[in-house]
């Protein structure tokens, strides 16, 4: 199995090494290619390339700005990856943190590695222990914060 890792140079924290860091932690059976863009509306071209590499799965790693042009491209990105993921019937992991998303930088650098990590994980057990994800079904999962958890109805 391979897993592409996509990441930019925009971002302000090496979302890339955190995923690799975690997906070693996982296990073996895997090998991890990585390609580094420019920036977000490059992650989708970046993610084709890995895939025609042999990729199985890409995790696409970005960071979104505070300014209102910085959450247009982000959308644009997310469109294109996408296109990408639907026309090859393959998953690609959109991993972005919003800058805004944390009150100071000490949280956001906190955020952008958890959420990087977690997403990380959910790209191993796609892979290689789909019976793991599975389990996770309804849960409520969120990558980055806490988890929701499950919605619990009362059956009087």
């Amino acid at each position: 199995m391979r897993i592409g890792i996509v990441d930019t140079s925009f971002s302000r924290y090496d979302m890339a090494s955190a995923a690799i860091d975690e997906l070693r932690k996982q296990g073996g059976g895997f090998l991890v290619e990585r390609y580094t863009v420019p920036g977000i509306k490059d992650l989708a071209a970046g993610a084709r390339i890995l895939f025609d590499r042999g990729c199985d799965l890409v995790m696409a790693l970005g960071m979104v700005g505070r300014q209102p042009v910085d959450k247009d491209c982000a959308l644009a990105a997310d469109f294109g990856l996408q296109v990408v993921q639907a026309n090859l019937g393959r998953h690609i992991l959109g991993v972005m943190v919003h800058e805004e998303e944390a009150a100071d930088e000490v949280q956001l650098a906190r955020l952008f590695d958890r959420r990087t990590r977690e997403h990380a994980v959910n790209a191993y057990d796609l892979l290689l222990r789909p019976d793991a994800i599975r389990a996770r079904a309804g849960t409520g999962q969120r990558e980055g914060f806490s988890d929701a958890g499950p919605l619990r109805v009362n059956d009087r």
